[in-house]
């Protein structure tokens, strides 16, 4: 077993946590709420990388755990009246967001998981969740799939790797649609301001959307702006972002990097070529976070009239098992 690492069971704020530390690193996950990493920090140099809720806000945290550290999204975003066909079947989900009159960020990110194991070994500290659904779980009503997703987070000297995979347990093809509503704090480091944060992704085209934020099948051009968020970067906080785009990878990754130039120091959030697709929300420009969302399917995927591949809508044959690595590292900025 290394010294460098621990893995072990510990409240988060009153709240049943599994806490990974490696070195300077340290991790917790909540299984009860989403499996939701909520913290990813640099002890060492006060780094606080994740969006955390403060003491106070853990019961509204709780209730709606979308805005701070890494929520689960299954399936991910809108889709339009809550309704979409797959396989010949009829999906009917609850309308949670009535100002659209959409379906918003499925199940996962308010499920119960379960922890599989956790521990530490020569290379790092680990935890294995998993949430597995089955005939008798409330998720089966609107997936009826027996199916399990499992994530798995290690912590070693690199930084932090997530490990996603969805297993189809069932008889029927099942529609495979994730994305993580990732909440990073900008700026991260103790001392630096917003103005200090800049941001680069690896963004392809802009989805156009309606006015019930659902994709039209169309793009539009890409500004200024959003040009320099491909090359150079933008102010993290540039201008109010609920942008949808296609994922574009550059040098065989597909990326944000949030550059801190006071402490010259470049979070990369390495999404994994998996995900086609990108969501950026930043609150209306609030300064203090905001959400790079790698997103495996276009928002509304079933419901837009384009062929599968394009639209990131995997479907999962039986037995089948899809799968994904992300990872989260700092570098001297560059």
């Amino acid at each position: 077993m290394s010294t460098q690492g621990k893995a072990f069971e510990e409240q988060y704020k009153g709240e049943p946590a599994v806490w990974l530390q490696w070195g300077s690193y340290e991790a917790a996950v909540l299984p009860g709420v989403g499996a939701n990493l909520i913290a990813f920090r640099d002890t060492s140099k006060g780094y606080h990388i994740l969006r955390e809720p403060a003491e106070q806000e853990m019961e509204a945290f709780k209730a709606n755990p979308g805005v701070h550290g890494i929520p689960v999204l299954f399936p991910p975003n809108r889709y339009e009246d809550g309704r979409f066909q797959f396989n010949g079947n009829t999906y009917t989900f609850p309308i949670n967001e009535p100002k659209t009159g959409n379906h918003l960020h499925g199940f996962a990110h308010t499920a119960v998981w379960t922890v599989e194991d956790y521990g530490v070994n020569q290379t790092e500290s680990y935890v294995s969740l998993k949430l597995s659904v089955d005939e008798k779980h409330p998720i089966f009503e609107f997936l009826p799939h027996v199916f399990t997703l499992r994530l798995r987070y290690a912590l070693n000297e690199t930084g932090l790797l997530q490990h996603i995979s969805v297993h189809n347990e069932g008889q029927d093809a099942m529609p495979c649609m994730v994305a993580f509503h990732t909440a990073v704090n900008a700026p991260f480091a103790p001392n630096s301001a917003p103005e200090d944060c800049s941001f680069t992704m690896t963004i392809g085209k802009r989805w156009e959307m309606s006015e019930r934020m659902l994709p039209t099948g169309r793009f539009l051009p890409l500004s200024e702006g959003e040009q320099a968020i491909q090359t150079t970067g933008v102010p993290t906080y540039w201008e109010a972002m609920d942008n949808h785009y296609t994922a574009e990878p550059r040098n065989g990754r597909n990326q944000m990097v949030l550059t801190d130039s006071r402490e010259q120091v470049a979070l990369v959030y390495d999404a994994g070529t998996a995900f086609k697709q990108w969501m950026v929300w930043n609150n209306n420009a609030t300064k203090g976070f905001f959400c790079p969302e790698p997103q495996l399917n276009v928002v509304n995927a079933p419901n837009v009239d384009l062929p599968a591949d394009e639209i990131g809508l995997v479907s999962l044959e039986p037995g089948g098992i899809w799968e994904n690595s992300s990872r989260f590292y700092l570098r001297s900025a560059q």
